[in-house]
């Protein structure tokens, strides 16, 4: 046994990775009940697709890219030539072994690829989706995560705190969906103006469910360990999401005495999406405000597309983008400096300057984020013609897969 191991929170991090890997399957059956039935398998298959790309890029340089040495000291990228096969299962990363670490990293970068998906669903071919998703998270995600979640980053040095992805996956899949999605130009059914047609409500919870389960491994394995931050993340995660779910609940019934299931669903996603970069930070009321505050966002920022007039088909600009600035932006306010880090936020005697560091991290990367990623979508279409014909998108994307019929 290496010298240093901690058994328990090594456990602790693997159980976290397999429920943080869950996450994706998760997400395809949300994704996958959320449009129309000729395109459920479409949105399952980019989900899944998302497990294997990822996977052999991060261990092939990836991981290299994110937390090698940094190159010249400037915070921008690791050493790509830092290669996995150099890493032994004794080699440790604190307390716990590398190769655990890297997975449950792993399982950020694959769900990321797959949030994406969600914005241009139902109008993309699933070939040069795949040769987006390949490039993109070369060129996005790997800097990304290198800037937030390497102590070698210049976002990490700055002393912005994003716990467990605010910026790295939440901001980051709202503003490339948002890129992508207009990069492509809408759909021809956002074009004329028809509603979504949710084909399976039961999947859309049952991936809420997987999701939310997940998001506590997501979370509290962020702390690398089982002791009081991954428990105070835990905590924090089960507030947001509750809290989420019934202030939608409530603005539903004040606007239409009604409540509908996917309705709670988002709000629940809401909260879930907030508490994200904060959960370690704050206390129980912080989380709960932060909870109410994303759904009451989110809820508005659903409809920007259609004052805007971009078809983010899944709202996950709405959603993941809103919401992750939301909770990234509130460290700055309910962080109480107890837990997970010794900054203050600004209601707990702390100073107004995280909460300015806070804001220029979100615009710093989701400037970068929207700009690369809408040349990479424009460059994709432009070589393989990446989105759908009229025809195409009428027949449903599912007619790509036609060897399992």
């Amino acid at each position: 046994m290496p010298t240093g191991l901690n058994t328990g929170d090594s456990a602790w991090v693997l159980v976290s990775t397999a429920m943080v890997l869950l996450m994706t399957p998760g997400l395809a059956f949300f994704y996958g009940g959320m449009v129309r039935a000729k395109n459920v398998l479409t949105m399952l298959f980019m989900s899944f697709v998302s497990i294997s790309l990822v996977t052999i890029l991060w261990f092939a340089f990836g991981y290299g890219i994110v937390f090698g040495p940094d190159v010249g000291g400037l915070g921008l990228i690791g050493w790509g030539d830092l290669r996995f096969a150099d890493i032994t299962p004794s080699m440790l990363h604190g307390q716990v072994p590398t190769y655990a670490f890297a997975l449950f990293q792993l399982t950020f970068a694959i769900i990321t690829v797959a949030l994406i998906s969600g914005s241009v669903a139902g109008r993309v071919r699933l070939g040069p989706w795949i040769l987006f998703s390949i490039v993109w998270v070369i060129l996005v995600y790997f800097p990304v995560a290198h800037w937030v979640f390497d102590t070698g980053g210049w976002i990490n040095k700055w002393g912005v705190l994003d716990f467990a992805g605010g910026l790295v996956v939440e901001l980051n899949s709202g503003m490339s969906g948002l890129a992508l999605a207009i990069a492509l130009g809408p759909g021809i059914r956002f074009r004329r103006k028809e509603p979504p047609q949710p084909s399976n409500i039961p999947f859309v919870m049952l991936g809420l469910a997987l999701l939310w389960f997940g998001w506590f491994g997501f979370n509290g394995g962020s702390a690398m360990a089982d002791g009081r931050v991954a428990v105070n993340a835990f905590l924090s995660t089960m507030i947001a999401g509750a809290a989420g779910m019934l202030t939608w609940l409530v603005m539903e019934w004040l606007r239409a005495r009604s409540f509908t299931r996917l309705g709670s669903a988002t709000g629940a996603l809401a909260g879930l999406v907030a508490i994200t970069p904060s959960c370690a930070y704050v206390n129980p009321e912080g989380a709960l405000v932060i909870g109410i505050l994303a759904a009451v966002v989110v809820s508005f920022a659903v409809e920007w597309k259609l004052v805007l007039g971009y078809d983010d088909t899944l709202d996950v600009v709405g959603v993941h983008g809103a919401a992750g600035i939301v909770g990234t932006l509130l460290i700055g306010l309910f962080a109480t400096g107890m837990t997970g880090s010794t900054t203050k936020g600004l209601f707990y005697g702390g100073s107004i300057a995280l909460l300015g560091k806070q804001l220029v991290a979100i615009i710093a990367v989701g400037v970068y984020v929207f700009v690369v990623t809408w040349v990479i979508g424009k460059v994709v279409d432009g070589l393989v013609r990446m989105k759908e014909t009229e025809a195409e998108q009428l027949a449903g994307s599912d007619t790509q897969l036609r060897g399992d019929e």
